[in-house]
């Protein structure tokens, strides 16, 4: 056997694996079942044998992470874990409480491509895509730290998930087998920018997630000057897709828009995007746009926000604000890694850590 991610195996697999090298089925629901228990270090799996645990030792790696950086909410509860990955690197994930549970927020890869203006998380650049097991580490990490269980996962953090396609897609067959971390495709969210081809790919998959779109404004002149992606794919062909999944999937498609302030949020802005939305499953999510350290953009009025709401309630769309969840620790993705970054290089120091861990 050479090196092998271990989480990444599925049950048969592993299965498979260990009888090929003379052990007993049984040997790899044990394993399996440390895995579920978040239990990494082989050695500590003390009702295997030793022979099978030097043996896992030097065939598989169990890719994990470590909480760096942890903050708390003193408003809502809601946590926001800086997580460093074996090679050094980290990304964030957010977890945060509503009625019907925990729900988290996760990264799909480290930095980004797509330099969205408002994000944060584009600003260092991308670096690498997150492997499956990185996907599912961020889930059992914040479980075990937490004691909490996770009921709902959005594919929202740092990355775009459509631009690693095969490990997302890896990480929600692995959410399917049951054991350890179990959660239904019907509480996964799973957000993209606008990769029309990542969305046609998603359409065939038989996968009964919630797809969002991060569309932000309702025509390419504005599109484009926010979301460099809009250049590529413009709103038209982006649309198009969504339909196309729509049909495909039976399922309502979320729009995820940012308000900000001058930019989209006027009357016009509302008028066109109705127009464009019109006739399509589908629902928008009016976002608070954050602030962000080096970027000119601020949010919305309340008042901006609810007119805006209003007159697309008026033309036939299915529309609600997000809750802001975690605003006294800058709970959206990027700002903390960054935060970090900066304060490991002597250019600026902390703020707001209500909990902070060595690195």
């Amino acid at each position: 056997m050479s090196t092998i991610d271990l989480r990444a195996l599925s049950l048969e697999e592993l299965t498979a694996l260990l009888q090929d090298a003379g052990y007993p089925a049984f040997r790899a629901k044990q394993v399996r079942t440390w895995l579920d228990r978040g239990v990494t270090d082989f050695h500590q799996m003390n009702n295997l044998p030793k022979q099978l645990r030097d043996v896992l030792a030097k065939n598989f790696t169990v890719p994990g992470v470590a909480i760096a950086r942890k903050l708390v909410s003193q408003l809502d509860g809601t946590v926001k874990y800086l997580f460093r990955l074996d090679d050094g690197e980290t990304v964030e994930s957010v977890l945060m409480q509503y009625k019907h549970g925990w729900s988290q927020c996760l990264s799909t890869q480290v930095g980004c491509k797509m330099g969205c203006t408002f994000c944060a998380t584009g600003m260092g650049g991308f670096v690498r895509n997150l492997s499956a097991s990185e996907m599912l580490a961020q889930i059992e990490a914040a479980q075990q730290d937490a004691g909490v269980r996770v009921s709902s996962i959005v594919l929202m953090g740092m990355g775009e998930p459509l631009d690693n396609y095969e490990q997302v897609l890896s990480f929600l067959r692995m959410l399917q087998e049951k054991g350890g971390v179990h959660i239904g495709m019907r509480h996964i969210s799973l957000s993209t920018c606008g990769l029309v081809d990542g969305i046609r790919r998603l359409s065939k998959e038989n996968i009964p997630l919630t797809l969002s779109v991060s569309l932000h404004a309702p025509n390419d002149a504005i599109r484009s000057r926010t979301m460099p992606v809009n250049r590529r794919w413009p709103i038209a062909d982006l649309l198009a897709a969504c339909r196309e999944y729509v049909e495909a999937t039976g399922r309502r498609i979320s729009f995820e828009y940012a308000m900000i302030d001058g930019v989209n949020d006027s009357d016009a802005c509302a008028q066109e995007l109705a127009q464009r939305l019109q006739g399509m499953l589908c629902h928008v999510n009016l976002i608070p746009v954050n602030a962000v350290a080096g970027k000119k953009q601020q949010r919305s009025s309340r008042q901006r926000i609810q007119a805006f709401m209003e007159i697309l309630e008026k033309r036939g769309i299915c529309v609600t604000v997000r809750r802001t969840l975690g605003s006294d620790i800058n709970a959206s993705c990027g700002q903390l890694r960054r935060q970090t970054d900066r304060q490991e290089e002597g250019k600026e120091a902390l703020s707001c850590i209500v909990q902070d861990k060595p690195m």
